[in-house]
Protein backbone atom coordinates (compact mmCIF):
# COMPACT_ATOMS: atom_id res chain seq x y z
CA UNK A 1 0.00 0.00 0.00
CA UNK A 2 2.85 2.40 0.90
CA UNK A 3 4.58 1.69 -2.42
CA UNK A 4 1.32 2.36 -4.20
CA UNK A 5 0.84 5.67 -2.35
CA UNK A 6 4.40 6.70 -3.24
CA UNK A 7 3.82 5.87 -6.94
CA UNK A 8 0.61 7.86 -7.08
CA UNK A 9 2.11 10.80 -5.17
CA UNK A 10 5.08 10.92 -7.54
CA UNK A 11 2.84 10.72 -10.61
CA UNK A 12 0.51 13.46 -9.34
CA UNK A 13 3.29 15.65 -7.92
CA UNK A 14 1.75 15.79 -4.43
CA UNK A 15 2.54 14.34 -0.99
CA UNK A 16 1.55 10.82 0.09
CA UNK A 17 -0.60 12.40 2.79
CA UNK A 18 -2.58 14.27 0.13
CA UNK A 19 -3.05 11.06 -1.86
CA UNK A 20 -4.31 9.36 1.29
CA UNK A 21 -6.82 12.17 1.93
CA UNK A 22 -8.15 11.92 -1.62
CA UNK A 23 -8.44 8.10 -1.55
CA UNK A 24 -10.30 8.25 1.74
CA UNK A 25 -12.64 10.99 0.57
CA UNK A 26 -11.46 13.44 3.21
CA UNK A 27 -12.15 17.18 2.83
CA UNK A 28 -9.51 19.90 2.63
CA UNK A 29 -8.09 19.06 -0.81
CA UNK A 30 -8.37 21.50 -3.71
CA UNK A 31 -10.48 20.18 -6.59
CA UNK A 32 -7.59 20.52 -9.07
CA UNK A 33 -5.33 18.51 -6.74
CA UNK A 34 -8.04 15.88 -6.30
CA UNK A 35 -8.37 15.59 -10.10
CA UNK A 36 -4.56 15.21 -10.44
CA UNK A 37 -4.56 12.32 -7.95
CA UNK A 38 -7.50 10.59 -9.69
CA UNK A 39 -5.79 11.06 -13.07
CA UNK A 40 -2.60 9.52 -11.62
CA UNK A 41 -4.64 6.51 -10.48
CA UNK A 42 -5.98 6.08 -14.01
CA UNK A 43 -2.56 6.49 -15.64
CA UNK A 44 -0.93 3.92 -13.33
CA UNK A 45 -3.76 1.46 -13.93
CA UNK A 46 -5.12 1.43 -10.38
CA UNK A 47 -8.87 1.12 -9.94
CA UNK A 48 -10.51 4.10 -8.34
CA UNK A 49 -12.13 3.35 -4.96
CA UNK A 50 -15.85 2.68 -5.51
CA UNK A 51 -16.93 5.89 -3.79
CA UNK A 52 -14.66 7.94 -6.09
CA UNK A 53 -15.84 6.47 -9.38
CA UNK A 54 -17.66 8.86 -11.62
CA UNK A 55 -21.32 8.71 -10.82
CA UNK A 56 -23.93 8.88 -13.53
CA UNK A 57 -24.94 12.46 -14.17
CA UNK A 58 -28.52 11.19 -14.18
CA UNK A 59 -31.13 9.43 -16.28
CA UNK A 60 -32.53 10.90 -19.49
CA UNK A 61 -35.71 9.48 -20.98
CA UNK A 62 -36.11 8.90 -24.72
CA UNK A 63 -39.66 8.22 -25.91
CA UNK A 64 -40.09 6.84 -29.45
CA UNK A 65 -43.27 5.69 -31.23
CA UNK A 66 -42.02 2.17 -32.11
CA UNK A 67 -38.87 0.38 -33.22
CA UNK A 68 -40.13 -1.49 -36.31
CA UNK A 69 -39.28 1.43 -38.57
CA UNK A 70 -35.46 1.32 -38.65
CA UNK A 71 -35.16 5.12 -38.53
CA UNK A 72 -36.22 5.15 -34.86
CA UNK A 73 -33.53 2.73 -33.59
CA UNK A 74 -30.99 4.70 -35.67
CA UNK A 75 -32.01 7.95 -33.98
CA UNK A 76 -32.15 6.27 -30.56
CA UNK A 77 -28.60 4.98 -31.05
CA UNK A 78 -27.22 8.45 -31.89
CA UNK A 79 -29.04 10.03 -28.93
CA UNK A 80 -28.03 7.23 -26.54
CA UNK A 81 -24.36 7.44 -27.49
CA UNK A 82 -24.31 11.24 -27.19
CA UNK A 83 -25.91 11.05 -23.71
CA UNK A 84 -23.49 8.34 -22.53
CA UNK A 85 -20.51 10.43 -23.64
CA UNK A 86 -21.79 13.23 -21.41
CA UNK A 87 -22.12 10.90 -18.42
CA UNK A 88 -25.90 10.44 -18.61
CA UNK A 89 -27.76 7.12 -18.69
CA UNK A 90 -30.35 6.90 -21.50
CA UNK A 91 -33.65 5.19 -20.73
CA UNK A 92 -35.49 4.08 -23.89
CA UNK A 93 -39.29 4.00 -23.60
CA UNK A 94 -41.17 2.73 -26.65
CA UNK A 95 -44.84 2.98 -27.48
CA UNK A 96 -46.33 -0.11 -29.02
CA UNK A 97 -49.89 -0.72 -30.19
CA UNK A 98 -51.90 -1.76 -27.15
CA UNK A 99 -48.95 -0.89 -24.87
CA UNK A 100 -48.17 2.17 -22.80
CA UNK A 101 -49.22 5.59 -24.09
CA UNK A 102 -46.89 8.56 -24.34
CA UNK A 103 -48.48 10.06 -21.22
CA UNK A 104 -47.99 6.84 -19.23
CA UNK A 105 -44.35 6.57 -20.33
CA UNK A 106 -43.77 10.23 -19.43
CA UNK A 107 -45.26 9.70 -15.98
CA UNK A 108 -43.10 6.60 -15.44
CA UNK A 109 -39.93 8.50 -16.39
CA UNK A 110 -40.81 11.48 -14.20
CA UNK A 111 -41.50 9.13 -11.27
CA UNK A 112 -37.99 7.72 -11.72
CA UNK A 113 -36.50 11.17 -11.41
CA UNK A 114 -35.14 11.62 -14.94
CA UNK A 115 -33.09 14.76 -15.56
CA UNK A 116 -34.91 15.37 -18.84
CA UNK A 117 -36.86 13.76 -21.70
CA UNK A 118 -36.44 13.67 -25.49
CA UNK A 119 -39.67 12.98 -27.41
CA UNK A 120 -39.32 11.61 -30.96
CA UNK A 121 -42.34 11.88 -33.31
CA UNK A 122 -44.66 12.14 -30.32
CA UNK A 123 -48.07 13.71 -29.82
CA UNK A 124 -46.45 17.12 -30.35
CA UNK A 125 -46.45 16.23 -34.07
CA UNK A 126 -50.22 15.53 -34.07
CA UNK A 127 -52.22 18.67 -34.83
CA UNK A 128 -55.31 17.15 -33.15
CA UNK A 129 -53.56 16.36 -29.83
CA UNK A 130 -53.89 18.44 -26.66
CA UNK A 131 -50.58 20.28 -26.13
CA UNK A 132 -51.39 21.03 -22.47
CA UNK A 133 -49.59 17.78 -21.50
CA UNK A 134 -46.27 19.48 -22.32
CA UNK A 135 -47.11 22.57 -20.30
CA UNK A 136 -47.86 20.30 -17.33
CA UNK A 137 -44.49 18.64 -17.78
CA UNK A 138 -42.77 22.04 -17.87
CA UNK A 139 -44.63 23.01 -14.68
CA UNK A 140 -43.11 19.92 -13.02
CA UNK A 141 -39.67 21.32 -13.79
CA UNK A 142 -38.66 18.56 -16.22
CA UNK A 143 -36.65 19.87 -19.21
CA UNK A 144 -37.55 18.33 -22.58
CA UNK A 145 -36.81 18.55 -26.29
CA UNK A 146 -39.14 17.54 -29.14
CA UNK A 147 -37.92 15.88 -32.35
CA UNK A 148 -39.93 15.77 -35.62
CA UNK A 149 -43.06 17.90 -35.58
CA UNK A 150 -43.45 21.52 -34.49
CA UNK A 151 -46.22 23.14 -32.46
CA UNK A 152 -46.28 26.88 -31.72
CA UNK A 153 -48.34 26.04 -28.61
CA UNK A 154 -45.42 24.30 -26.86
CA UNK A 155 -42.66 26.33 -25.22
CA UNK A 156 -39.71 24.04 -25.88
CA UNK A 157 -36.87 23.54 -28.38
CA UNK A 158 -37.82 21.54 -31.49
CA UNK A 159 -35.46 19.59 -33.79
CA UNK A 160 -36.78 18.89 -37.32
CA UNK A 161 -35.67 17.94 -40.80
CA UNK A 162 -36.72 20.35 -43.56
CA UNK A 163 -39.65 18.35 -44.94
CA UNK A 164 -40.50 20.93 -47.61
CA UNK A 165 -36.93 20.91 -48.93
CA UNK A 166 -36.99 17.09 -48.94
CA UNK A 167 -39.92 17.10 -51.36
CA UNK A 168 -38.24 19.75 -53.52
CA UNK A 169 -35.15 17.49 -53.81
CA UNK A 170 -37.21 14.39 -54.72
CA UNK A 171 -39.46 16.13 -57.28
CA UNK A 172 -36.55 17.99 -58.93
CA UNK A 173 -34.68 14.68 -59.32
CA UNK A 174 -37.67 12.93 -60.91
CA UNK A 175 -38.52 15.83 -63.22
CA UNK A 176 -34.88 15.89 -64.39
CA UNK A 177 -35.34 12.23 -65.38
CA UNK A 178 -38.34 13.15 -67.54
CA UNK A 179 -41.21 12.16 -65.23
CA UNK A 180 -44.31 14.34 -65.57
CA UNK A 181 -46.76 12.29 -63.48
CA UNK A 182 -45.30 12.05 -59.97
CA UNK A 183 -47.28 10.81 -56.96
CA UNK A 184 -46.75 11.30 -53.22
CA UNK A 185 -47.50 8.51 -50.72
CA UNK A 186 -47.53 9.55 -47.08
CA UNK A 187 -49.14 9.10 -43.67
CA UNK A 188 -52.27 10.61 -42.07
CA UNK A 189 -52.86 14.29 -42.77
CA UNK A 190 -53.06 15.37 -39.12
CA UNK A 191 -49.29 15.16 -38.58
CA UNK A 192 -47.10 18.25 -38.98
CA UNK A 193 -44.35 16.50 -41.05
CA UNK A 194 -47.07 15.24 -43.43
CA UNK A 195 -48.56 18.72 -43.88
CA UNK A 196 -45.11 20.16 -44.55
CA UNK A 197 -44.25 17.46 -47.10
CA UNK A 198 -47.55 18.17 -48.88
CA UNK A 199 -46.72 21.90 -49.00
CA UNK A 200 -43.26 21.22 -50.40
CA UNK A 201 -44.56 18.66 -52.92
CA UNK A 202 -47.37 20.90 -54.22
CA UNK A 203 -45.01 23.85 -54.65
CA UNK A 204 -42.35 21.77 -56.43
CA UNK A 205 -44.80 20.06 -58.80
CA UNK A 206 -46.63 23.33 -59.52
CA UNK A 207 -43.39 25.25 -60.17
CA UNK A 208 -41.75 22.55 -62.30
CA UNK A 209 -44.67 20.90 -64.10
CA UNK A 210 -47.27 23.68 -64.07
CA UNK A 211 -50.08 21.60 -62.52
CA UNK A 212 -52.74 23.31 -60.41
CA UNK A 213 -52.86 22.84 -56.66
CA UNK A 214 -56.34 21.29 -56.95
CA UNK A 215 -55.17 18.70 -59.50
CA UNK A 216 -52.11 17.81 -57.42
CA UNK A 217 -54.21 17.44 -54.24
CA UNK A 218 -56.89 15.28 -55.87
CA UNK A 219 -54.78 13.16 -58.22
CA UNK A 220 -51.20 12.93 -57.02
CA UNK A 221 -51.36 12.70 -53.21
CA UNK A 222 -52.37 9.50 -51.41
CA UNK A 223 -52.58 9.14 -47.62
CA UNK A 224 -51.97 5.78 -45.98
CA UNK A 225 -49.98 4.32 -43.06
CA UNK A 226 -46.22 4.52 -42.48
CA UNK A 227 -45.79 0.80 -43.11
CA UNK A 228 -44.81 -1.50 -45.94
CA UNK A 229 -48.49 -2.37 -46.47
CA UNK A 230 -49.41 1.32 -46.33
CA UNK A 231 -46.89 2.15 -49.03
CA UNK A 232 -48.15 -0.73 -51.15
CA UNK A 233 -51.77 0.48 -50.95
CA UNK A 234 -50.89 4.13 -51.61
CA UNK A 235 -48.61 3.32 -54.56
CA UNK A 236 -51.29 1.08 -56.09
CA UNK A 237 -53.78 3.95 -55.98
CA UNK A 238 -51.23 6.35 -57.53
CA UNK A 239 -50.31 3.88 -60.29
CA UNK A 240 -54.03 3.54 -61.09
CA UNK A 241 -53.96 7.32 -61.73
CA UNK A 242 -51.09 7.01 -64.19
CA UNK A 243 -48.12 7.93 -62.00
CA UNK A 244 -44.75 6.84 -63.40
CA UNK A 245 -42.89 7.84 -60.23
CA UNK A 246 -43.81 7.73 -56.54
CA UNK A 247 -42.22 9.72 -53.72
CA UNK A 248 -42.78 8.00 -50.36
CA UNK A 249 -42.64 9.66 -46.94
CA UNK A 250 -40.65 6.78 -45.43
CA UNK A 251 -38.34 4.05 -46.68
CA UNK A 252 -40.76 1.40 -45.38
CA UNK A 253 -43.52 2.85 -47.57
CA UNK A 254 -41.10 2.89 -50.52
CA UNK A 255 -40.44 -0.84 -50.09
CA UNK A 256 -44.21 -1.32 -50.19
CA UNK A 257 -44.39 0.75 -53.38
CA UNK A 258 -41.78 -1.52 -55.01
CA UNK A 259 -43.82 -4.55 -53.98
CA UNK A 260 -46.98 -2.98 -55.49
CA UNK A 261 -45.16 -2.41 -58.79
CA UNK A 262 -43.90 -5.99 -58.91
CA UNK A 263 -47.35 -7.37 -58.24
CA UNK A 264 -48.43 -5.64 -61.47
CA UNK A 265 -45.52 -7.14 -63.36
CA UNK A 266 -43.72 -3.79 -63.50
CA UNK A 267 -39.97 -3.32 -63.09
CA UNK A 268 -38.43 -0.73 -60.75
CA UNK A 269 -36.94 1.54 -62.05
CA UNK A 270 -37.54 0.67 -65.74
CA UNK A 271 -41.34 1.02 -65.58
CA UNK A 272 -41.79 3.08 -62.42
CA UNK A 273 -39.39 5.07 -60.23
CA UNK A 274 -39.60 5.07 -56.42
CA UNK A 275 -38.03 7.53 -53.94
CA UNK A 276 -37.97 6.92 -50.18
CA UNK A 277 -37.40 9.19 -47.19
CA UNK A 278 -35.09 8.63 -44.17
CA UNK A 279 -32.18 6.58 -45.59
CA UNK A 280 -32.69 4.02 -42.85
CA UNK A 281 -29.90 1.53 -42.07
CA UNK A 282 -29.63 -1.30 -44.65
CA UNK A 283 -31.78 0.57 -47.20
CA UNK A 284 -28.79 0.77 -49.58
CA UNK A 285 -28.91 -3.03 -49.80
CA UNK A 286 -32.50 -3.49 -50.94
CA UNK A 287 -33.35 -4.72 -54.44
CA UNK A 288 -32.99 -2.35 -56.16
CA UNK A 289 -30.93 -0.14 -53.82
CA UNK A 290 -33.34 2.65 -52.85
CA UNK A 291 -33.00 6.24 -53.99
CA UNK A 292 -34.04 8.21 -50.92
CA UNK A 293 -33.93 11.57 -49.19
CA UNK A 294 -31.56 11.17 -46.26
CA UNK A 295 -32.78 12.50 -42.95
CA UNK A 296 -29.83 14.11 -41.11
CA UNK A 297 -30.10 11.69 -38.17
CA UNK A 298 -26.62 12.17 -36.60
CA UNK A 299 -26.90 15.97 -36.65
CA UNK A 300 -30.48 15.92 -35.35
CA UNK A 301 -29.72 13.43 -32.56
CA UNK A 302 -26.65 15.29 -31.36
CA UNK A 303 -28.51 18.62 -31.49
CA UNK A 304 -31.36 17.14 -29.43
CA UNK A 305 -28.91 16.01 -26.72
CA UNK A 306 -26.90 19.25 -26.74
CA UNK A 307 -30.09 21.30 -26.47
CA UNK A 308 -31.50 19.15 -23.66
CA UNK A 309 -28.26 19.32 -21.66
CA UNK A 310 -28.31 23.10 -21.99
CA UNK A 311 -31.84 23.06 -20.58
CA UNK A 312 -30.76 20.76 -17.73
CA UNK A 313 -27.74 22.99 -17.07
CA UNK A 314 -29.92 26.05 -16.62
CA UNK A 315 -29.03 27.82 -19.87
CA UNK A 316 -32.13 27.02 -21.95
CA UNK A 317 -31.95 27.09 -25.72
CA UNK A 318 -34.45 29.40 -27.41
CA UNK A 319 -37.94 27.93 -27.58
CA UNK A 320 -37.84 27.70 -31.34
CA UNK A 321 -37.26 25.17 -34.08
CA UNK A 322 -33.85 24.01 -35.27
CA UNK A 323 -34.28 22.82 -38.87
CA UNK A 324 -31.78 20.46 -40.54
CA UNK A 325 -31.32 20.05 -44.30
CA UNK A 326 -31.86 16.60 -45.82
CA UNK A 327 -29.94 15.37 -48.87
CA UNK A 328 -30.87 13.30 -51.89
CA UNK A 329 -29.09 9.95 -52.19
CA UNK A 330 -29.48 8.59 -55.73
CA UNK A 331 -29.28 4.80 -56.04
CA UNK A 332 -31.00 2.25 -58.24
CA UNK A 333 -34.76 2.75 -57.81
CA UNK A 334 -35.07 5.80 -60.09
CA UNK A 335 -34.48 6.05 -63.84
CA UNK A 336 -35.64 7.98 -66.90
CA UNK A 337 -39.39 8.33 -67.27
CA UNK A 338 -41.24 6.43 -70.00
CA UNK A 339 -40.90 7.91 -73.47
CA UNK A 340 -44.26 8.58 -75.11
CA UNK A 341 -44.04 8.23 -78.86
CA UNK A 342 -46.66 9.81 -81.12
CA UNK A 343 -48.96 7.20 -82.64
Amino acid sequence: MTARLADIAAQAGVSEATVSRVLNGKPGVASTTRESVLAALDVLGYERPVKLRRRSAGLVGLITPELENPIFPALAQVIGQALTRQGYTPVLATQTPGGSTEDELTEMLVDRGVSGIIFVSGLHADTTADMQRYEKLRAQGVPFVLVDGFSPQVRAPFISPDDRAAMQLAVTHLVSLGHTRIGLALGPRRFVPVLRKIEGFIKAVHDQLGLSEREIESQLIQHSLYTLEGGQAAASALMDRGCTAVVCASDMMALGAIRAARQRGLEVPDDISVVGFDDSPLIAFTDPPLTTVRKPVPAMGQAAVRTLLEEIGGTPAPHSEFVFMPELVVRGSTAAGPVHTAS
